[in-house]
């Protein structure tokens, strides 16, 4: 999983609520104020999933929307960086097309409170007290 700084501190950060992001809708979201990356949300299936908003094309990365939110291919089934035409599964983060083929984007791991809030940085401490 992704160690960005806020994990360090052990103290989850809130990304959005769950209905922010709808069925077959991916968005961005920032991880802490001034960050480089997004966190990618995306929801298929009822199931949302996490990834890091940067294309292992480029040493370091590179945002992979063109526009905010702008993270589907056009039949909204995959992930797609605008950068260069690469697609990922929405479930793996696989690449299938493009020139980062079989390299996987950062997952992001979440946890979505009772109350719907969508987290990441949540140790297994804090998610069992």
């Amino acid at each position: 999983m992704i160690a960005l700084a806020v994990m360090t501190k052990h103290e989850p950060q809130r990304l959005c609520h769950s209905g922010e992001v709808a069925e077959g809708q991916a968005r961005g979201f920032p991880v802490e104020q001034g960050a480089r990356r997004k966190v990618i949300l995306v929801r298929k299936d009822g199931r949302l999933h996490g990834w890091l908003d940067s294309c292992p094309h480029y040493e370091g990365g590179t945002p992979m929307a063109w526009r905010s939110d702008a993270y589907l291919n056009g039949e909204g089934t995959h992930l797609a960086c605008h950068s260069h035409g690469a697609l990922f599964e929405i479930e793996t983060g696989r690449c299938v097309l493009g020139p980062c083929l079989g390299q996987r984007l950062t997952p992001v791991e979440l946890t979505v409170t009772d109350q719907g809030e969508v987290l990441i940085g949540v140790t297994a401490e804090a998610a069992s007290a």
